[in-house]
């Protein structure tokens, strides 16, 4: 692979893993409650979640340096990961797609409460652009707004502000609380549900449950690497690969085929984000820079969160943070 194109490589191929994995979540979802899926999920990746755990040999215990945020970040991926396998299980592919890549708009929105960001004039008018662009795939009014679809919405909202916690506390917060705490939480959260809606589960999907863990442990090994051999502004852009592989696998896994305004409204929603990208890309046009440092993709708590393992990955690596 030529060594320019080995960071966006890694990138896309990581982007297509977590893209087979959502298939399989929408499959699965047909017959089981998102809760079971959730919880299987994380309670199967927990082996291989370890291994990236391990990676962080900072110092310290597993108490909290800022336990607020910690536990706020915790119930916001826990609301996510759930929303956000609900609507997998309910909307065309390219509909969740198309709602929740408004998550990067909003992290630019809750970054100015939680961070202190100053937003310009071009940051907002690409956020009420881009958030237009997730009305026009909503279509309220014209069409029934589908519980699947306010799922969406709740998962790129819980995503994003989860996203600018971690922003928060990332520097100082050990990357292994950040990523564990979530984790540990869907295991029990859920599992005091699941008695509520278990279905019994056949060896093949529970072959099913495992391989989403494993695509998203592999996806994640991807991503790192990306981040490893390019910068985030090369890096960040390839997310929005994995709305052509939604309209690819929802055809030909599904049938479905998204209409005029799904593609419009997704179309507004990535110019949008990727202007942000842009803009926040330039020096000194962001102290923060919320949404490119080490962005990897909506929030779900099923596998460890990538941004805190890549960030300590650069630091060791001796290059400045992004």
């Amino acid at each position: 692979m030529p060594a320019g194109f080995k960071g966006p490589g890694f990138a896309l191929l990581g982007f297509l893993l977590f893209s087979t994995h959502d298939v399989i979540i929408k499959t699965l979802g047909a017959i089981y409650s998102p809760i079971q899926i959730v919880f299987f999920s994380t309670l199967l990746g927990f082996p291989l979640a370890a291994f990236l755990l391990m990676r962080d040999s900072t110092q310290g215990n597993l108490i909290p340096k800022y336990p607020g945020w910690v536990a706020a970040r915790t119930v916001l991926a826990i609301i996510g990961a759930t929303s956000v396998f609900y609507a997998f299980s309910s909307l065309p592919l390219s509909q969740v797609y198309a709602i929740i890549f408004a998550s990067p708009l909003l992290i630019t929105v809750f970054a100015i409460p939680i961070l202190g960001e100053k937003v310009g004039i071009h940051r907002w008018l690409a956020v009420i652009v881009g958030l237009t662009g997730v009305l026009i795939v909503v279509r309220p009014g014209s069409t029934d707004l589908e519980l699947g679809h306010i799922a969406a919405m709740v998962a790129a909202v819980a995503s994003a502000a989860a996203s600018v916690i971690i922003r928060r506390i990332g520097r100082e917060e050990r990357s292994v609380v950040i990523m564990l705490y979530p984790m540990m939480a869907n295991v029990l959260v859920m599992g005091a549900l699941l008695p509520l809606v278990y279905k019994p589960v056949p060896i093949e999907h529970l072959g099913g449950l495992a391989t989403i863990a494993v695509l998203g442990f592999l996806g994640g090994l991807c991503i790192i690497s990306a981040y490893r051999n390019a910068e985030a502004a090369v890096i960040a852009p390839n997310q929005y690969s994995q709305i052509v592989w939604s309209v690819i696998f929802g055809a030909f896994f599904f049938n479905e085929w998204p209409d005029s305004s799904t593609a419009l409204g997704a179309g507004i929603v990535i110019l949008s984000g990727l202007y942000i990208l842009l803009r926040e890309s330039r020096s000194k046009t962001s102290e923060n820079t919320p949404v490119l440092r080490t962005r990897t993709r909506f929030e779900t708590s099923t596998t460890p969160r990538l941004s805190p393992i890549i960030r300590a990955q650069r630091k060791k690596d001796g290059k400045p943070e992004q």
